[in-house]
C-alpha cells in the first residue's frame, strides 16, 4: 500500500486535504463568520462558542485560521500558475533553440534570481497597492526563474534524443517539436516544482503579510495573524500558535509530498532506464 510506503506524503496529502475542504467547505457549513467582532469576547481562552479563543477584537481564531488558509492557498495557487505560464515557456525557448535566445532569456533569469525573492516582492507591492491580487502577482513572479531553469535543463537532456531528432526530421515544425514531443517528456521535474513552489509561495505570501507589506486588513491572513498575535502571546497564546502551526505543517506536508513525489518519479526513471 502506498500509505505503509510512503507515511510521511501520505499523512501530508491527508493533512492537505483536510485543510482544503476546511478552507472552502467549514465556512459554509458551519456558518464561520472570520470578521465577525464580539468586543466582549476579546481575547478570550478556549470555550465552547470560541473552540481556539479570540482576538482582541473578539473574532474567532478558528474561523480567522480557516480563513487564511484558503488566503494561502488561492495565494499559492495563482503563484504557481503564473510562475509556470511564464517560467516553462522561457526555459523550453532557451533549452530547444539556444543561441543567442538562450544567452539573453537564461540573462533576464538570472537578474530575477539574483534579487532576494522578498525584497523584490515587497517592491512590487510598493508599486501595484496591498491586495491578494498583487500579493499574488508578486510571489508568483519570483517563482518564475525556478520553473525556467528546471525546464531548460530538461530540454536540454531532450534535445538530441532521437524521438526529437526523428520529428524534426519527418518535417515536424519547431513548435511541434517543442510542445508536443519535449515538453511532455519533461512534466516530471516540473510537476515536482508545482508541490515545492505552492509550499514557498504559503511561506513568502505569509511573510509578506508578518511584514506588513501583505494582504491587508481585516482580510485574514496567517502573517497577519502572526504579526498580531505576538503582542498578546501571555493573554492568548492560541491566537499566534495555531495559526503558527498549521502554517508549519502545511509547509511540511507540501514539502515531503515534493520529496516524495520527486523519488517516485526518480525511481521510474530508474527502471524504465534499466528495461531499455
Amino acid at each position: 500500500m502506498i500509505a505503509l510506503r510512503y507515511p510521511g506524503a501520505f499523512l501530508g496529502v491527508t493533512f492537505l486535504a483536510v485543510l482544503l475542504l476546511a478552507s472552502f467547505v467549514a465556512p459554509v457549513l458551519f456558518d464561520l463568520d472570520p470578521l465577525a467582532q464580539d468586543l466582549a469576547a476579546a481575547l478570550d481562552p478556549p470555550n465552547a462558542e470560541h473552540w481556539f479563543g479570540a482576538d482582541e477584537l473578539g473574532r474567532d481564531i478558528l474561523a480567522r485560521v480557516i480563513a487564511g488558509a484558503r488566503t494561502s492557498l488561492v495565494t499559492a495557487g495563482g503563484a504557481v500558475l503564473i510562475a509556470g505560464a511564464i517560467g516553462v515557456p522561457i526555459g523550453l525557448v532557451a533549452g530547444f533553440f539556444g543561441g543567442w535566445r538562450d544567452a539573453v532569456l537564461m540573462r533576464i533569469v538570472d537578474v530575477l534570481l539574483a534579487l532576494p525573492n522578498i525584497l523584490f516582492a515587497m517592491a512590487l507591492i510598493a508599486v501595484l497597492g496591498r491586495s491578494q491580487g498583487a500579493a499574488l502577482v508578486a510571489v508568483g513572479i519570483t517563482g518564475i526563474p525556478s520553473f525556467a531553469r528546471i525546464t531548460r535543463a530538461q530540454v536540454l537532456s531532450l534535445r538530441s534524443r532521437d524521438f526529437v531528432v526523428a520529428v524534426e526530421a519527418m518535417g515536424g515544425s519547431a513548435g511541434y517539436a517543442m510542445f508536443r514531443t519535449v515538453l511532455p517528456n519533461a512534466w516530471s521535474p516540473i510537476l515536482v516544482q508545482v508541490v515545492i513552489l505552492s509550499s514557498v509561495a504559503i511561506l513568502l505570501e505569509a511573510a509578506l503579510a508578518f511584514l506588513g507589506v501583505g494582504i491587508p486588513p481585516p482580510a485574514p491572513s496567517w502573517g497577519e495573524m502572526l504579526r498580531t498575535g505576538k503582542s498578546y502571546l501571555y493573554e492568548a497564546p492560541t491566537y499566534a500558535v495555531l495559526p503558527g502551526l498549521v502554517l508549519t505543517l502545511t509547509i511540511l506536508s507540501l514539502d515531503t509530498l515534493g520529496r516524495t513525489l520527486a523519488r517516485i518519479l526518480e525511481d521510474r526513471a530508474d527502471h524504465a532506464g534499466d528495461a531499455a
